[in-house]
């Protein structure tokens, strides 16, 4: 297949366009203008019919004419007139060939309104001739008026030779335009060229806005946003790696530590047991930052893979962590509400989710928890509430961003987690201050897609 360029494709497309009118006008016009002309014909025959033709319906005879049958062919909008009469002889008028006399008069006979057209051909020409019936006393007569086609074929070549012309000076003034839409498109699509080349070498700080035709600040529109997302993602990019180095030198210059100073004989606490849990909890630390990461950048990958969705009651997630961190936390009460609404999605990533709020709920916490869903309209909603401290409002709104740690946060990456797994569950999380503590809103729909489903 042959490749074009824009350039090429505007050009080919206007010439297609020109051949495609031409070759349209080329077989229709001159069909319809043909037609035209013929009926043309026939209204000269008749008009001249009647101009000898009395209101009375007397016929006055016309005068012989002083061309000839075939002189008459080449004489524009001549007609000749003719009478006929007893067995098709002519009683006055132009002489005509017999066998024209014939196949006329034989239409004559065959005719039963009062006024007939037809046509014949003869010596590779056609002859246009109209039939009228006369009532005389003597019987019926038949006035015949009859003209060549030289009128109509000479008409035809006048006005297509003219059209032609027309035709030709109407796609040399075309030019015009399609050399400005040519520059028209290839300005702001060389401009957004560009851009994109300045992009795939990372150099995205350039904004790009066009400004004119609605289309095309439309697509710079776009553009723009692309542009931006690349430079949030470029610098969440960025921002994750220098928190994760941030995050994992303390644990590792630790552990390093006092590595080095067992191994020299120096021990940092008051026994080995004291010095080597020092050595484990910090390795705890960075096995469950890893851990975080980890997972947070596996569910980039899940909004192209299918999940696990099921259907199942909230209890059968909010018992379970119920259970594990009433052991861990037995001073905190944890209440769990709704436990039978259905919840439809991904099971085991909604048991992250909540154990992810729960986890961030009771370093809070002061005396009681409540996990609570229920059915909304078109969504499900659950929340989970601590009778902790408020969060600060400067922190509220980037509460659920990648390392946004509060007073007692740990790594950042816990509510991250959260709204990443809203997300791929068409969902949305919140969180607000209320009297007596702070409630987190988690937002499913229940307009769940089958292409989803597995």
């Amino acid at each position: 297949m042959i490749r074009l360029n824009l350039t090429q494709r505007i050009w080919f497309s206007f010439i297609s366009i020109l051949l495609f009118v031409g070759l349209l006008i080329g077989i229709i016009y001159p069909l319809s203008l043909n037609s035209t002309l013929t009926e043309e014909t026939y209204r000269i025959i008749e008009q001249e019919q009647t101009r000898y033709t009395n209101p009375y319906g007397q016929h006055m005879v016309p005068p012989n004419s002083e061309l000839d049958f075939i002189e008459r062919r080449e004489a524009e909008r001549s007609v000749g007139h003719l009478f006929l009469m007893n067995q098709f002889g002519t009683l006055e008028g132009d002489p005509v060939p017999n066998d024209v006399l014939a196949e006329m008069g034989e239409k004559a006979q065959e005719q039963l309104a009062r006024r007939g057209r037809y046509e014949l051909n003869f010596n590779d020409a056609t002859l246009f001739y109209v039939v009228f019936k006369v009532y005389t006393t003597s019987g019926e007569a038949y006035h015949i008026s009859y003209m060549w086609d030289t009128y109509r074929d000479q008409m035809v070549n006048r006005l297509w030779s003219r059209l032609s012309v027309i035709m030709l000076i109407a796609g040399l003034m075309s030019l015009i335009p399609a050399f400005w839409l040519k520059s028209y498109l290839k300005s702001p699509l060389n401009t957004l060229g560009n851009h994109f080349e300045k992009i795939a070498e990372r150099n995205w700080k350039e904004p790009f806005h066009w400004e004119g035709d609605k289309d095309f600040e439309k697509l710079s529109g776009q553009f723009e946003i692309m542009r931006q997302n690349l430079i949030r993602f470029d610098s969440a990019q960025k921002t994750f790696i220098q928190h994760a180095s941030h995050e994992m030198k303390t644990p590792i210059m630790v552990v390093k530590s006092y590595a080095q100073s067992v191994k020299d004989g120096i021990l940092p606490k008051r026994n080995i047991e004291e010095t080597m849990d020092v050595i484990i909890q910090e390795s705890e630390r960075m096995e469950k930052r890893v851990r975080d990461m980890l997972y947070y950048t596996k569910l980039d990958s899940l909004k192209e893979a299918p999940m696990d969705w099921s259907e199942f009651p909230f209890g059968a997630i909010a018992y379970d962590l119920e259970n594990r961190f009433r052991v861990a936390r037995d001073d905190i009460t944890i209440q769990v509400k709704g436990d039978d609404t259905r919840i439809n999605g991904d099971r085991e990533l909604l048991s992250v989710l909540l154990e992810n709020l729960l986890e961030n709920g009771l370093r809070y916490a002061v005396s009681t928890m409540i996990m609570k869903a229920e059915e909304r309209e078109g969504h499900t909603l659950i929340t989970v509430w601590n009778d902790g401290d408020p969060i600060p409002e400067d922190e509220v709104g980037h509460i659920f961003t990648p390392f946004s740690k509060g007073n007692k946060g740990q790594f950042g990456l816990g509510l991250a987690i959260v709204n990443r797994i809203c997300e791929l569950h068409d969902g949305s999380p919140a969180v607000k201050n209320e009297e007596g503590g702070v409630t987190f809103y988690i937002r499913l729909s229940n307009n769940v897609s089958s292409g989803k489903k597995t």
